[in-house]
Order: structure tokens, then C-alpha cells, then sequence
């Protein structure tokens, strides 16, 4: 991953990601599976999990650029089950190239100020009713009910025209919004093969 010149501009992709959120579940799915499928699963990688995520939300392999935003909390300064991980040195103000367009990171801790949802909720209203942005995708904490009605709340005007996706481990009722299972991009980045799985049941 290469140094980035970030700047405040938004791209026609945007990744809002709950980094701690994100590190959690991949950590019990990699717990599950190495116990079912009796094999040892290393860290997901970072870019794959991304251009699945793009990929869910609606990029169809042009060369576009999205930005990547890492919310996590303050006293957090990586995520322990992905590579790369560290949000100051590995992600903020990084990037990396790949078929799918340049993917721009930055990384913001939760300050006391405000709650990790209210930020959040904040990111994602911006750049939802953003002219220069045409894809929203938000992996946050949508087994908290709390954060879901946020969600529904935030985006029940969102533009028709955007393509927003929410990405949640269950189904979820209602919403101005696409859905996809977070679960799915997860375990092609930590290298979880179906066939594994049925050949384990």
C-alpha cells in the first residue's frame, strides 16, 4: 500500500467501515471455522475484503476511485485479525491500485465527545446526500437494534438515485437501503472455501 495525498473531496465510492465492529466478527468467524473445518485461518486480507465489499455495493470493475473511512474507538490502534491492520501507520492516508480503481483509506478514533453511532450516523448522512457520490456501503454494529434505527432514521430521504448498502450478519426488516451479509466477504477474505464448509458437515 502506497502514501496517499488525502483530501477532503469525496469519492463516487464510499466505504464506511466500523473497524472494531469488523475486527470482532471476523475474530468469531475465524474461532468457528478453524473448529469446524480443523485448520488454521491467518488474518483477512484488508484489500480482498474491500473490493468484495465494492464489488456487493454495486462496482461493476471500473476504474473509479473509492474512499475508505475506519471509525474505531480511541483506545484502538489496530485491527487484530486483519493484514494490513494498524489504523495511524498501515491505513490512514494510504492507498492501494487494484482492477477495481484506487481504494483512498483514512482512519478517525472516536473522540469522548461523541459516541462511535453519532459519528457514524454523521459519516453516513454527509455522504449519502453527497453530489459527487453515487455508492455508499456501511459495514457497522447492525446487531445492535440501536444503530439499525439510526440507520433506517438517516437514510429514509436518501436520494433514489444513490445506490446505499447495508451490510449486516442477519437479514434486517425495513430500510431506504440495499442489504448484503457481511459474513460472505469475510470469509473470502480470511480464505474460507465453500467446499470446506460442505465437506465438514
Amino acid at each position: 500500500m502506497n502514501n496517499s495525498n488525502f483530501t477532503e473531496k469525496w469519492s463516487e465510492n464510499v466505504i464506511i467501515v466500523d473497524g472494531d465492529y469488523v475486527d470482532s466478527v471476523a475474530f468469531n468467524l475465524i474461532v468457528n471455522f478453524e473448529r469446524m473445518i480443523g485448520r488454521h485461518i491467518p488474518e483477512a486480507d484488508l484489500a480482498h475484503w474491500l473490493d468484495c465489499i465494492a464489488l456487493d455495493g454495486g462496482l461493476k470493475g471500473q476504474d473509479t476511485e473509492t474512499s475508505v473511512i475506519f471509525i474505531h474507538d480511541n483506545d484502538k490502534e489496530e485491527m487484530k485479525d486483519f493484514r494490513p491492520s494498524k489504523y495511524k501507520d498501515d491505513l490512514n492516508e494510504k492507498a492501494f491500485h487494484d482492477n477495481l480503481g484506487e481504494f483512498v483509506m483514512s482512519s478517525f478514533p472516536v473522540e469522548k465527545v461523541v459516541s462511535k453511532d453519532d459519528f457514524i450516523i454523521d459519516i453516513v448522512k454527509t455522504a449519502a446526500n453527497h453530489k459527487d457520490v453515487k455508492r455508499v456501503m456501511i459495514v457497522a454494529n447492525c446487531d445492535d437494534g440501536t444503530m439499525v434505527d439510526y440507520l433506517r432514521h438517516a437514510l429514509k430521504d436518501a436520494d433514489d438515485e444513490k445506490r446505499i448498502t447495508v451490510f449486516a450478519m442477519q437479514p434486517l426488516a425495513g430500510g431506504n437501503f440495499r442489504q448484503e451479509i457481511l459474513g460472505y466477504s469475510l470469509m473470502s477474505a480470511l480464505g474460507i472455501k465453500s467446499e470446506e464448509i460442505k465437506a465438514n458437515n
